[in-house]
């Protein structure tokens, strides 16, 4: 028999009761009066005398006292949204640049130098290849505004209520693992500017903490935050430009050629892609508050280009050093043997003013941390009903426990670590994008009338899923097939020089592609949703 903590309540005086089904007892379904729930909080869960429900009324009043958003995954409806002025819609843009102008994006700009390839064409390909990606996540970043939906809550519309957990899993890992990279290289900076005397263990902890404090806030808090940080970062690369600049190395040619040159290209671009594709499962959770009116063309140009700018200037800063290595061996000799934060220390002159640079840069890694654990958070929350029962803050603390082991135990092998978590990004959120985009524009008809948000959290009237469960596995074997990390190398990725060539995000979008469109059609055909 299912209870009234297991249904998500209906918003608004009109709505006196849902119908949902529950997780484990699918088939049954209750009637719920709006007055069994607590006041405000937009779901049922807040009743009863057990733990959870203590906890969640405490966040309940957090909320009230401080906006630490206790209904986090609730769809913000049209009538409980406020017009949003323009200088605040430039938080499409500024949240990107302030999360990726960072030493992550910096450090993954020595990956081209680390492929063999010039200068010249690891600038190149970052550029692209970070368009190309971002272009994923302003796509996604669409869906927030005209449904009041997380981009997981979203999702379901076409992976369904039992696939979508998968999906809801994986984007938590994601999260986790990239501020985990933001902890390793924020944490390497703290160090640096310590001359040593701060362990990189104690670094990466700092970081945590203070980014777990920020994200704990809630949606209003991180905008503001985001919407301003991104200045000081801005100025920080400019200032590397200009000190390091003069020491690149544009002369000399790729030390790879022929079949080697290329797999160290497409290696180099599933990385680059998939820094700025990863964002996309997550993308619409920060604009769930925009009116359902916002023009979704301005929505998609501005956080395009507010992920693709911001994280090509930290990319093509890290590829301008690297190169620099060439001539300046002194600094070659101190990134091989003390890292990256003592690197940014001594190519930046004088050193007073480099423990400066470098102690603004360890806030570079809150910024992105701060985003990563917010969605990390969400995407717990709808891993299942029991999980959803589980008020945020405490999924805030638990994903701060995961960064901290990732983040500790990959910190000796940043390049290692960036390489292959980063490709890995990239390949399953193809084949998200892929099945997202059909169903909205072949499917839907690119009209939002078309979903029934009503139904958002209930089972009975979303897909099955069977489709997109299919094409997202196949694609995940197409990937497998094509991947090229430093722990296993595909057999059709083992063909393209002596080390290999990622060719897995082309694969995977081929595969999917050709295997969703069918599928949801027969879909549709059989079960009518």
């Amino acid at each position: 028999m299912s209870t009234a903590a297991d249904l998500e309540m209906g918003h608004g005086p009109e709505k006196k009761s849902v119908l949902a089904a529950n997780d484990v007892h699918s088939n049954n379904s209750v009637m719920v009066d709006e007055s069994s729930a607590v006041k405000g909080t937009g779901t049922g869960y807040n009743s009863g005398t057990g733990v959870m429900a203590s906890m969640r009324r405490f966040e309940a009043k957090m909320d009230a006292k401080f906006g630490v958003e206790s209904e986090a995954i609730s769809r913000k409806r049209p009538e409980d949204k406020r017009p949003v002025p323009w200088h605040e819609q430039l938080s499409m843009a500024l949240l990107w640049a302030s999360s990726t102008m960072n030493t992550s994006c910096f450090a993954t700009g020595f990956l081209g130098h680390e492929f063999g390839l010039s200068m010249g064409q690891s600038i190149a390909i970052t550029v692209c290849a970070s368009l190309i990606g971002s272009a994923l996540t302003g796509f996604s970043a669409t869906f927030g505004a005209a449904t009041g939906l997380r981009q997981i809550s979203m999702s379901r519309f076409s992976f369904g209520w039992w696939p979508n957990k998968l999906i809801a899993a994986l984007n938590t890992i994601v999260q986790i693992g990239w501020a985990s990279v933001s902890c390793i290289t924020g944490g390497l900076a703290l160090t640096a500017v310590a001359d040593g005397h701060l362990s990189l263990i104690v670094g990466i902890i700092i970081l945590a903490v203070f980014a777990t404090l920020i994200s704990f806030i809630g949606l209003k808090a991180i905008l503001v935050y985001e919407r301003y940080a991104w200045v000081l970062f801005f100025i920080i690369f400019m200032v590397i430009f200009a000190e390091t600049g003069r020491f690149a190395d544009n002369t000399s040619p790729p030390k790879v050629k022929g079949a080697e040159l290329s797999g160290s290209v497409l290696s180099l671009i599933a990385v680059v892609y998939g820094s700025s594709a990863s964002w996309c499962t997550m993308a619409s959770d920060y604009y769930v508050h925009y009116p359902v009116d916002v023009s979704r063309v301005k929505v998609f140009f501005l956080t395009t280009f507010g992920l693709a700018i911001p994280t090509s200037i930290g990319m093509v800063a890290g590829c301008v050093v690297s190169s620099a290595l060439n001539n300046r061996l002194d600094w070659a000799a101190t990134y091989e043997d003390d890292g990256l934060g003592f690197l940014i220390q001594e190519m930046l002159y004088p050193r007073g003013f480099a423990k400066l640079i470098l102690t603004l840069l360890v806030l570079s890694g809150i910024n992105v941390n701060v985003i990563s654990i917010y969605s990390a958070a969400i995407s717990c929350q709808q891993i299942s009903r029991p999980f959803a029962r589980v008020p945020r803050f405490i999924w805030t603390i638990l994903c701060f426990a995961a960064i901290l082991g990732l983040a500790l135990g990959g910190r000796e092998q940043l390049n290692a670590y960036l390489q292959n978590f980063l490709s890995l990004l990239g390949y399953w959120c193809t084949s998200y994008f892929v099945v997202m985009f059909v169903e909205h524009w072949v499917y839907r008809k690119g009209n939002f009338a078309n979903y029934d948000l009503e139904g958002w959290n209930d089972p009975s009237r979303l897909p099955h899923g069977f489709a997109a469960l299919a094409a997202f596995l196949l694609g995940v074997v197409a990937w497998i097939m094509g991947m090229v990390e430093t722990w296993y190398v595909g057999p059709v990725g083992k063909l393209i020089g002596s080390t290999g060539g990622d060719v897995a995000n082309e694969f995977a979008f081929v595969v999917t592609l050709v295997t969703y469109l069918p599928a949801r059609y027969l879909e549709l055909k059989i079960f009518g949703r």
